[in-house]
C-alpha cells in the first residue's frame, strides 16, 4: 500500500531525513515513533505532499506522490497534531466544508457524513461552535475530517496529545476499528498506546531508522534476563539464599508487604525453567515458599530509551523493509 524507498530530506547541511526505506501493508496499523525532531513529522509530511524529499520515492497503491499527487492525496486522510479547524464553523458546517473541498464524488454527503460522525462519537456536539468544544471533542472531529472520503490511509500524529486517559482509550479504540478498513501510520509519544495498536513499529532518530519489529519481538530482543518473585520470608534470609544460588548475578528488592518481599533476579544466562527450578528448591529447602514467580521484559518504553539515548554505531546499516465515560462538556460555554 505505501512504499518508500531511500527517502532523504535537507535542510541546508541539516539532515532531516537519511536514506530511510520501509513499507506498509494494506491494513497494517504501524507505529512510527522517535524522539522530538528525529524526522517523524517531515515523513508524514512528505508522504502526505505537504513537503517535498531531497531525494527517494514514495509511492502510495502505486501512485508516485510526486507523479500522481492528487490521486495520492485522495487515498490518504491526515489528522496533524494539531487538527486543521475553523473555531467559528460549527461541527456540522465543517465536515460539510471539507467534503466539499476533498471534491468528494459519488456518495451521498450526508449520509456519509452521518456515519463517520456516529464512527468517531461526535453526534452529541454536532450541531456546536467548534471554538466551544473541549481538547477531546476537538480532536475528534479532526479525526473526522480525515476519514471524509473513506480515505484508504490514514495518517495519525499524536492523535490522542493532551487528552484525559478515558478520551485516550476511546480514542484508542476506534483507531483499533479503523485499522480493520484502512492502512494506519499512528505517531505517538504514548507508548502503551503504540503497544495496544500497532501491529509493527518502527522508531527512528537522527532521521535514520535504528529499530523495526513488532512490539512483542522488540520487547523480548531487549530484555535483560530478569526474574521477578514475591518470597515469603525475611528480607536478608531471603536475599542472602538467592544470591547463594549458581547463575545468580544480582538480587534488587523492590517491595515488602505482609511478611512477604518482592525481588527482582537477574541471572547471567537465560531465565528458563532450569534456572526458576534451582530458585525454587533453594527457597523451599529454606522454608521461604515463592508466592509468586514471572519474567521480567522489557516494555516499549525501556526499549525506547535504550534505543534512541545510544549513538547509532558507524557500522549501522539500515534495516530492509519489511512488506508486508463518555466525554462530559468543560464548560456552560460547551453547551
Amino acid at each position: 500500500m505505501i512504499e518508500i524507498i531511500s527517502l532523504s530530506k535537507q535542510y541546508g547541511k541539516k539532515k532531516a531525513l537519511d536514506n530511510i526505506s520501509f513499507s506498509v501493508s494494506k491494513g497494517e496499523i504501524l507505529g512510527f515513533l522517535g524522539p522530538n525532531g528525529a524526522g517523524k513529522s517531515t515523513t508524514m509530511n512528505i508522504i502526505t505532499g505537504y513537503l517535498s524529499s531531497t531525494s527517494g520515492t514514495v509511492t502510495v497503491d502505486g501512485y508516485d506522490i510526486l507523479d500522481n499527487p492528487n490521486e495520492v492525496k485522495r487515498r490518504i486522510g491526515y489528522l496533524p497534531e494539531q487538527p486543521p479547524l475553523y473555531a467559528d464553523m460549527t461541527v456540522e458546517e465543517y465536515l460539510d466544508f471539507v467534503f466539499d473541498l476533498k471534491k468528494i464524488k459519488g456518495i451521498s454527503k450526508k449520509e456519509h457524513i452521518g456515519e463517520i460522525v456516529e464512527k468517531v462519537g461526535i453526534s452529541e456536539v454536532y450541531k456546536r461552535r467548534i471554538s466551544h468544544l473541549s481538547k477531546g471533542y476537538k480532536q475528534r472531529v479532526g479525526l473526522a475530517q480525515a476519514l471524509l472520503g473513506n480515505p484508504e490511509v490514514l495518517i495519525l500524529d499524536e492523535p490522542t496529545v493532551g487528552l484525559d486517559p478515558n478520551q485516550i482509550i476511546e480514542i484508542r479504540n476506534v483507531i483499533k476499528e479503523l485499522g480493520k478498513e484502512h492502512t494506519v501510520i499512528l505517531s505517538s509519544h504514548i507508548l502503551s498506546e503504540i503497544s495496544a495498536v500497532c501491529e509493527r513499529v518502527i522508531i527512528i532518530k537522527d532521521g535514520r531508522i535504528v529499530a523495526e519489529d513488532t512490539p512483542e519481538n522488540l520487547s523480548k530482543a531487549h530484555s535483560k534476563a530478569v526474574l521477578s518473585q514475591r518470597v515469603m520470608g525475611e528480607k536478608n534470609a531471603v536475599t542472602a539464599a538467592i544470591k547463594d544460588t549458581e547463575g545468580v548475578v544480582s538480587v534488587r528488592v523492590v517491595g515488602e508487604a505482609d511478611g512477604a518481599i518482592d525481588v527482582e533476579v537477574e541471572a547471567d544466562g537465560a531465565v528458563d525453567a532450569e534456572f526458576s527450578k534451582k530458585l525454587f528448591f533453594v527457597l523451599a529447602n529454606s522454608n521461604m515458599p515463592i508466592l509468586m514467580q514471572k519474567t521480567v521484559e522489557a516494555t516499549l518504553e525501556d526499549v525506547f530509551i535504550e534505543i534512541t539515548q545510544n549513538d547509532i554505531p558507524e557500522d549501522y546499516t539500515e534495516p530492509e523493509a519489511v512488506i508486508g465515560e463518555k466525554e462530559e462538556v468543560t464548560d456552560e460555554s460547551d453547551i
